[in-house]
């Protein structure tokens, strides 16, 4: 009878404890990584959030350099209680400028903290800029093409009016 409950008793400990780990091994890994604006324009600021980087660590995409993140909040415990840690609540924030030659479409997000990598696919899409102040024309000068059109409907019109001046000028010996 002994052995059955110092065997119970030693399953809930081994329980308890195992229930446990899997929380503070959490907490030290990087997950939920917000990038916003979702959608930006090439030159705009993206700011990165992500928990359970209370250390700190970087950002990296193909859509902008590598980012620094810095852990957000006070010194102390915070709400981490005995876990301690730089950041108030594990929470690590930094700023990033899209390239100004970054491609429309979606783009991931990798942030490195403390030697842990995570990937968020799709955090954050870059849509194309518009070309202000050209007119929305890329190129210089009229194509030879324009210049056909053009000098048709110039023709057209002298024609046109040409025909319409002969008529109006034989109505008037009648």
């Amino acid at each position: 009878m002994r052995n059955t409950r110092a065997l119970a008793v030693a399953g809930a400990a081994v329980a308890a404890l195992g229930l446990s780990a899997p929380a503070a091994v959490a907490w030290e890994t990087p997950s939920n990584i917000t990038a916003l604006p979702s959608v930006i324009a090439p030159g705009g600021q993206l700011t990165i959030t992500v928990d359970g980087c209370r250390g700190g660590g970087t950002a990296t995409s193909n859509a902008f350099s590598p980012t620094r993140l810095s852990p957000v909040g006070g010194g102390g415990k915070g709400n981490e209680g005995d876990r301690g840690g730089a950041g108030g609540n594990g929470t690590a924030r930094g700023t990033a400028v899209i390239n100004s030659n970054a491609r429309p479409g979606p783009y991931d997000i990798t942030v490195d903290c403390g030697g842990r990598t995570m990937t968020k696919p799709q955090a954050f899409t870059v849509i194309g800029g518009v070309r202000g102040g050209i007119g929305g024309s890329t190129t210089t000068g009229a194509t030879p093409t324009d210049v056909a059109i053009g000098g048709g409907l110039v023709a057209a019109a002298v024609v046109g009016g040409g025909v319409f001046w002969m008529r109006r000028r034989a109505e008037r010996r009648i």
